[in-house]
């Protein structure tokens, strides 16, 4: 995490720094931010650079000690940002959007308690509960953030953000199964596991198994149900403020199809929504 010396960073050097690390990203998130106005899209800028720092130090290799230590050091500025004197350049580009949109400083704990899950091992086969937790502190957690900054306030856009937040992780899920596996993570519950008939929790004798379709197919319909709750949901809020929860769902329900469609053995070809797809997408569901 890198950190500012007094006065070394203004509000906008800290907004165009995650400016460019949402601009450099390949993130599906990119298409439903641009629909926002200025200060909501700054905030949510400043908000995927938060989570993608994060995400990072689970993601790279490395001593799982030091890691541990980096998470400790974005709790602690998470800390300081609160304390009213942030000192790395993501969290000064989010000192306004705290404030401007009354963003829980326990949601962004809750993101850090996430990747402290990943970083334990608890992600091996996790119960359903403790797949539900995750996804509630690395998806729910994003999405309720995302809501007070789209000024959606209706209780129901609050449950709309985790239902969604769960589909949407689901179907991450799903889609990276192999990519996990090589970081010795296995997302898929144990009690699907057992289920089927899958003893092991190897996650490459997992992804062998001749079961592993079942298990995936019931993972599947639990996505495709968060998807029918969060639409559901979306009927009872303001849906002009929730463009781009719309887009994000339509995109991934899009990506959690084409998986259904592909089948859960291992192909070359990343299963992907297309950039023009995306773009008309925008069109059809992000702009009215």
């Amino acid at each position: 995490m890198a950190a500012n010396g007094p006065g070394s960073i203004t509000e906008e050097q800290a907004r165009a720094h995650v400016r460019d690390i949402v601009e450099g990203s390949d993130s599906s998130f990119l298409w439903g931010m641009r629909l926002l106005p200025r200060a909501r899209r700054q905030a949510m800028y400043a908000l995927y650079a938060y989570c993608r720092a994060v995400d990072d130090i689970t993601d790279e290799p490395g001593d799982s000690g030091e890691r541990q230590r980096e998470l400790d050091r974005w709790r602690a500025e998470i800390g300081r940002l609160y304390a009213g004197h942030p000192t790395a350049p993501i969290t000064s580009a989010l000192r306004r959007p705290v404030a401007a949109f009354d963003l829980p400083q326990g949601e962004f704990l809750a993101i850090i308690d996430g990747m402290e899950m990943d970083l334990s091992g608890t992600m091996r086969a996790p119960s359903l509960a403790e797949l539900e937790a995750y996804c509630r502190r690395v998806a729910g957690a994003v999405g309720r953030l995302s809501i007070r900054i789209f000024g959606a306030h209706e209780p129901e856009a609050e449950a709309l953000a985790l239902s969604l937040g769960e589909a949407l992780q689901l179907t991450n899920i799903l889609r990276d199964l192999w990519e996990d596996a090589a970081r010795g993570r296995l997302y898929l519950p144990r009690e699907l596991l057992d289920a089927h008939g899958i003893a092991t929790r190897v996650p490459s004798e997992v992804l062998s198994h001749a079961a592993l379709p079942r298990v995936c197919a019931e993972l599947a319909a639990r996505a495709r149900e968060r998807f029918r709750q969060s639409r559901a949901l979306l009927g009872r809020c303001d849906r002009r403020r929730l463009r781009p929860s719309i887009v994000m769902m339509e995109v991934y329900e899009r990506l959690l199809a084409r998986l259904e469609r592909r089948g859960w053995r291992r192909q070359a070809a990343r299963v992907r929504v297309s950039r023009a797809e995306k773009f008309w997408i925008v069109l059809r569901y992000g702009l009215i």
